[in-house]
């Protein structure tokens, strides 16, 4: 398949972003007991993420990031998921948007085994964070964990 190829991948990803009018996104804060952050890195663009992605037509924020975390990283949330903001990202688009969750509870349902979407998945103390890890994911990390108002921006 064409999308198959990374170069494709990201050529179909900038049309659909210039084709786009608002769009919204989710990622999603998982911490595990021992306070570990789930993270993912994709095949596509560099660094360390939340989990997380679009949400299709016809779809809450909240359901796309309880599918999101089952795809990218399979955690199962066990409880509703907490919205702790809104922001505005200019990274991809000038209109994007991202609502960022929070499992409360959540079990996982098994190793996450690399895919086209995601290289790899895990989780990290929040105090040794992977390198590499975008500068947004360290600050939403560090505003949840020092209880600081969250930023406007992603």
């Amino acid at each position: 398949m064409l999308l198959d190829r990374p170069v494709f991948r990201r050529l179909f990803l900038l049309g659909a972003l210039a084709t786009r009018g608002v769009t919204l996104g989710v990622r999603g804060i998982a911490l595990d007991r021992e306070g570990h952050v789930c993270l993912v890195r994709h095949t596509y663009v560099a660094g360390w993420h939340l989990p997380g992605g679009g949400v299709e037509r016809g779809e809450t924020a909240h359901d796309a990031m309880v599918r999101e975390f089952r795809e990218e990283a399979e955690i199962e949330a066990q409880a509703p998921l907490r919205l702790l903001g809104l922001f505005h990202s200019e990274v991809g688009a000038a209109r994007d948007h991202i609502a960022l969750f929070q499992a409360p509870a959540f079990s996982l349902r098994g190793p996450k085994a690399p895919d086209r979407e995601i290289a790899e998945s895990g989780f990290f103390p929040l105090d040794a964070l992977p390198e590499g890890t975008t500068r947004a994911t360290a600050a939403r990390l560090r505003e949840l964990q020092e209880g600081l108002f969250p930023a406007l921006q992603w």
